[in-house]
């Protein structure tokens, strides 16, 4: 496919670039900042008429036939709730809006697992969470994640030929950041925010591969996360520590991930492959 990505030098969009070209596909970057080079267009996603002349192809050359966007002020806390709110609402409009002027029919984008409702001070409804149960927003970075899902709904239901997919992406790490992994076994509190989950870049990589490959016509959202938790400690003692009154919906497996991604192993063919136990002695 010949692929516009946004958000191409950030942690996962570096990731996402390098592997989406290794796998023959003819990817453009998008960012506000990038390397001087061939293939990299540097844009401000929050400028329409940049969004809409870059998708449209940039220097003569060919549009695209599907967009990655994952440009984004990454996390709360960055800058102010209304910097947040306004870059990254209005980016995620302009690009999906374009996508949909120009006739690009798939979109596969960066959602959060923030919409669960991270960072879990009220427990969640089961565990393992899915995508089953309501958007809860607990931040300004949320709600906009969970306005731009609600975006993709009525834009599909205006073209009934557009495929949007929303990654819930869980926080995504690289190789180098797994050393610090066995310290979070001295207080299951530290990482209780998102279950104590993670997903391995690479793995997020494939995960949008996937999703551009098989996705299905219409809107839908898949939880993405590794295959296991960020803790040596079992489920078992952990739920019992942290969320004592939280129904636990099924058997989970010792350090299985409490992030479900059944959906996104059923629907997209999503195989997280790798673990940072694979990496820490």
């Amino acid at each position: 496919m010949r692929i516009a990505l946004t958000g191409s030098t950030g942690k996962l969009g570096t990731v996402v670039l390098r592997e989406l070209r290794d796998h023959g596909h003819d990817v453009v970057a998008f960012d506000v900042v990038g390397p001087r080079e061939p293939g990299f267009v540097q844009i401000d996603l929050t400028d329409y008429g940049q969004v809409a002349d870059a998708l449209a192809g940039v220097d003569r050359a060919a549009g695209f036939d599907a967009v990655v966007h994952l440009a984004a002020i990454p996390a709360s806390g960055l800058r102010t709730d209304v910097a947040t709110f306004h870059n990254n609402m209005a980016a995620t409009f302009n690009v999906f809006w374009a996508a949909v002027r120009l006739g690009i029919r798939r979109i596969v984008y960066a959602s959060s697992e923030t919409v669960l409702g991270l960072p879990f001070d009220v427990p969640p409804p089961y565990i393992p969470v899915d995508e089953e149960y309501a958007a809860r927003p607990e931040s300004v970075y949320s709600i906009v994640k969970t306005l731009e899902e609600q975006l993709a709904r009525e834009l599909v239901r205006w073209h009934p030929d557009l495929s949007i997919t929303g990654l819930r992406f869980s926080n995504v790490m690289n190789p180098e950041d797994y050393a610090a992994f066995p310290s979070y076994d001295a207080d299951a509190r530290a990482r209780k925010w998102n279950l104590w989950g993670y997903i391995d870049a690479r793995d997020g990589a494939q995960a949008i591969e996937r999703a551009l490959e098989v996705a299905p016509i219409g809107f839908e959202p898949y939880i993405i996360a590794a295959a296991d938790t960020v803790m040596s400690r079992p489920n078992a003692e952990l739920i019992a520590e942290v969320f004592p009154d939280t129904p636990v919906t099924r058997e989970v497996g010792e350090h299985e991930t409490l992030l479900g991604i059944d959906k996104a192993r059923r629907v997209l063919g999503f195989d997280p492959r790798h673990s940072w136990r694979d990496h820490v002695e």
